[in-house]
């Protein structure tokens, strides 16, 4: 099966287009108002007016309550919940299970971290997925560092790499973790929010050789 890939951190119309004729599944908004790829909800309304049927739209936030992300939602009607900040498992089923959406957990990979019962906790709270980015102290997601990928665990739960992924080793990075899907911002980007539309079809190349082998 061909490993799923997201382009988050999506600011323009035309990044869309290029994600989408590039043969993405996903495709990313951060409603983070300190990340430099962060989009209003009003922003984002036009831009998921431009993702079409099948390619899924995921809002990305950071420790931010119920009633904020239902304004959110409200206007841009995104289609799954990525929690990036330090949500419970608990608050992020609860919070989920309030706006009617499904949803996955952002867990940064710091060193000595519980890693498997972590990920089993927001699996038994009904997480469709988790994803694992590289840490920092200071920021949360769009580091543009990656993790030791022969730390990738292998569970029953679809697994997200994300963290320093760009065209020249996407290919070794499926083939090291076999994830179910890959998430990828500053690595198809021309500048910060604005990506290159030759760089996101090198990764989509990329991830295809690594899902054939």
């Amino acid at each position: 099966m061909r490993t799923r890939t997201k382009v988050c951190g999506i600011t323009r119309v035309e990044d869309i287009h290029a994600a989408v004729e590039a043969g993405v599944d996903a495709i990313g908004f951060v409603f983070y108002p300190p990340s430099p790829r962060s989009v209003t909800a009003e922003q984002a309304k036009v831009l998921v007016q431009h993702v079409p049927a099948y390619v899924q739209t995921v809002g990305l936030f950071v420790n931010a309550s119920c009633s904020e992300i239902a304004q959110v939602l409200k206007v841009a009607p995104v289609d799954i919940l990525q929690f990036h900040g330090d949500e419970t498992a608990t608050q992020c089923q609860q919070i989920a299970q309030q706006l009617g959406r499904r949803w996955y957990k952002a867990i940064q990979m710091k060193p000595d971290l519980d890693v498997i019962n972590i990920i089993k906790s927001y699996q038994q709270m009904g997480a469709s997925a988790v994803l694992l980015d590289a840490w920092h102290p200071e920021l949360k997601g769009g580091t543009g560092h990656q993790f030791d990928w022969s730390a990738f665990p292998k569970l029953d739960i679809a697994l997200i790499l994300a963290g320093g992924l760009k065209p020249d080793n996407i290919e070794q990075a499926i083939q090291t973790t076999a994830a179910y899907a890959v998430d990828v911002s500053g690595g198809v980007e021309s500048a910060k929010g604005i990506k290159d539309q030759q760089l996101i079809e090198h990764f989509m190349q990329g991830v295809q050789r690594g899902s054939a082998k």
